[in-house]
């Protein structure tokens, strides 16, 4: 019994002991996963830490750990990684970069450079050309001497007949069209505003005269009609700005004229729209800005004024009516000397009047109290075109401290930026400065010699810092504010 009782009591010690050896086991196996479960999220972290550097690029497999507990990559390795990262985004800011640039480059190409600055390319004068000949509209002969420095803007000689080659039909260009770019080519109508005010009632005639085909909407025929009329008169002169200004407005009008009226209402509703144009932005203008710069006239000054300009005129004229005392100095240039004309007109009216040449200005500028010029335009960043030796005269001013006003009404202002008056401007017949009023001019066989070239320019542009201040009907206002002006007229067509 007590042999049966050791050998029974063995066996549950036995039993205990199998039953802690059990647990050990299962303490190594869960030491062993965590172990996996270590190497499992470092190799998931190493196949995730790629994706900022170059696309496709793989962990290298000496990163993958195993289950013998070496899980992380070495400092050399992660130094290599970040260095390669790196030049990733160095190549990747320096693609972007070139994209930019090839962008911009790209849309500085596709700037349009209009075809009137384009005279010395060919293939512009070839496509030129055959819209000419498309519109029945013949193409002037281009001067053969010219200075190379204006190679690029058009000069044309001189010729007999102009029209000889139009056809008078019903398809041809309108006869008030013809007759007025013979008066433009001829210099018989001179001068922005009456250059503007012509091309409009022509315009009228045009549109008076004008019935639609049939089948035909009256918005969109006649603008394709007024386009060779628009070419014929610029091979004739180039457009001034107050001219452009005055066709895109009669183009917005015409293009937005109601398809439910017939053609009798419209065409009155378009006369309506040029005459009330010429009322409110040229008469009623020149009338504010004519009261406006009265106000700067004080008895006793001498008032500067140079060529012939009919707003500048019309101020000193209503100035005198007014009763003050004044004295006008009028500089004059060659070739147009159109100083006489505006001298012999003020002196109609009872004004006391001085004529000199321009090369005197520097001279009698000491007398002058304030100077009064006008303007062909007025450019977005402040600068003046206005007729060649303004810019001159302005610079002498600024020298001797005499204010500068330029008169300008705000239909001539111009979204165009310039800065000098070598782009674009426009060239004169270069025989004009032949003639200097003698029976046998000194240069009358000036094409004979190779070596000579003669320049006749019409316009030049003075900086916005000799001027003292803008006239218009809106006020007195800075050269600078010329971009205010064009907002303002633009939200205001908008919303017409």
């Amino acid at each position: 019994m007590d042999a049966e009782a050791v050998d029974g009591g063995a066996t549950p010690k036995e039993t205990d002991k199998g039953s802690a050896e059990k647990p050990q086991k299962s303490k190594q196996e869960r030491k062993k996963e965590k172990q996996q479960n270590k190497a499992d999220k470092q190799q998931n972290k190493q196949d995730k830490a790629p994706t900022g550097g170059k696309p496709g690029t793989q962990p290298p497999e000496s990163q993958a750990s195993g289950g013998d507990g070496n899980t992380g990559p070495s400092k050399a390795e992660l130094k290599r990684q970040r260095r390669e990262k790196q030049e990733a985004q160095r190549a990747a800011k320096a693609k972007a970069k070139e994209e930019k640039t090839t962008t911009a480059a790209q849309k500085k190409e596709n700037v349009r450079v209009p075809d009137s600055v384009k005279a010395d390319v060919p293939e512009t004068q070839k496509r030129v050309a055959k819209k000419l000949e498309k519109q029945q509209i013949p193409k002037r002969t281009s001067a053969q001497r010219k200075v190379r420095l204006f190679n690029h803007l058009q000069q044309y000689e001189r010729e007999i007949s102009l029209t000889q080659p139009l056809q008078f039909s019903s398809t041809g260009i309108h006869p008030a069209i013809i007759r007025l770019g013979l008066q433009y080519a001829e210099g018989v109508i001179t001068g922005s505003n009456a250059r503007c005010i012509a091309l409009l009632f022509a315009l009228k005639k045009v549109i008076k005269d004008y019935s639609t085909p049939p089948k035909e909407e009256l918005c969109r025929d006649l603008a394709n009609k007024i386009k060779p009329y628009i070419s014929f008169l610029s091979q004739c002169r180039p457009l001034s700005v107050s001219m452009g200004n005055a066709i895109k407005f009669v183009k917005w009008h015409v293009s937005h004229t109601p398809a439910n009226i017939n053609d009798n209402e419209a065409k009155d509703a378009l006369c309506d729209n040029i005459d009330e144009f010429i009322r409110e932005r040229i008469n009623l203008a020149a009338l504010a800005i004519s009261n406006e710069a009265s106000t700067k006239i004080s008895n006793g000054d001498v008032i500067l004024v140079y060529s012939c300009s009919s707003l500048v005129r019309r101020i000193l004229c209503d100035a005198h009516q007014q009763g003050k005392q004044f004295r006008v100095i009028v500089a004059d240039s060659r070739p147009k000397m159109e100083g006489k004309e505006c001298m012999r007109r003020l002196v109609m009216e009872g004004l006391k009047c001085s004529y000199v040449l321009i090369n005197a200005v520097s001279y009698v500028m000491s007398e002058a109290t304030k100077v009064i010029l006008g303007a062909h335009g007025l450019l977005a960043n402040g600068f003046v075109m206005s007729r060649v030796g303004s810019a001159l005269i302005s610079l002498i001013a600024k020298a001797r401290n005499v204010p500068v006003l330029v008169c300008c009404e705000t239909y001539k202002f111009c979204e165009r930026v310039q800065t000098d008056s070598f782009v674009f401007n426009e060239l004169g017949d270069p025989d004009d400065l032949v003639d200097i009023g003698k029976k046998s001019p000194y240069l009358w066989d000036w094409r004979n010699y190779n070596s000579l070239t003669l320049l006749n320019l019409v316009f030049d542009f003075t900086p916005p810092e000799f001027v003292s201040m803008v006239i218009t009907e809106l006020g007195m206002i800075p050269c600078t504010s010329v971009p205010v002006v064009l907002r303002m007229k633009q939200a205001e067509t908008n919303e017409t």
